[in-house]
């Protein structure tokens, strides 16, 4: 009988603590979902890189190499006809190209200056002239400002699964 009584007491603490922990884990999510708008896969906050951490990150990349990772920065540029590319500012006046996963998603227009978490593949690329003022047009540039875009140019460049957008600054 007393075996009985211990096997059924243990057996209560085993499932109220299974039940604590999905409280705090949806409470975590809860959370999440009202501090950030998010957009694309599902992602979370935890673990990100600051815009820092990334600078050095791309400085030990090469061509060809690639880095599966998240980090916050704040949206210098978004394009203004579907929000379908936005550039983060990193130190030392850099900005990092961020196009999304398989063109399966948009942010919204209006974004910049807004922080934003984004996780994805880091990697190096050279745009072509052509993408380049394809870009500047997007962005709203004059016809004189994209008529000086003449040589290719190295960028730092990231496809993202996802995106979360701060809700308040």
């Amino acid at each position: 009988m007393r075996n009985i009584w211990l096997l059924t007491l243990i057996s209560v603490l085993l499932v109220s603590s299974c039940k604590n922990k999905n409280r705090e884990e949806a409470s975590a999510q809860n959370e999440q979902e009202m501090e950030y708008a998010s957009y694309g896969e599902q992602i979370s906050a935890q673990s990100a890189l600051s815009s820092e951490e990334m600078m050095t990150k791309y400085k030990n990349l090469k061509p060809g190499d690639t880095l599966e990772l998240s980090f916050e920065g704040k949206v210098s540029s978004v394009c203004k006809s579907k929000g379908c590319w936005m550039e983060l500012e990193l130190p030392e006046e850099e900005n990092v190209m961020v196009k999304f996963k398989d063109y399966g998603f948009f942010v919204p227009k209006d974004i910049e200056e807004k922080k934003v978490l984004i996780q994805g593949k880091a990697y190096i690329a050279e745009v072509s002239v052509e993408e380049q003022r394809h870009y500047a047009e997007d962005n709203g540039k004059s016809e004189a400002e994209i008529a000086e875009i003449t040589q290719p140019k190295r960028t730092l460049s990231f496809i993202a699964d996802g995106v979360l957008i701060k809700k308040t600054e």
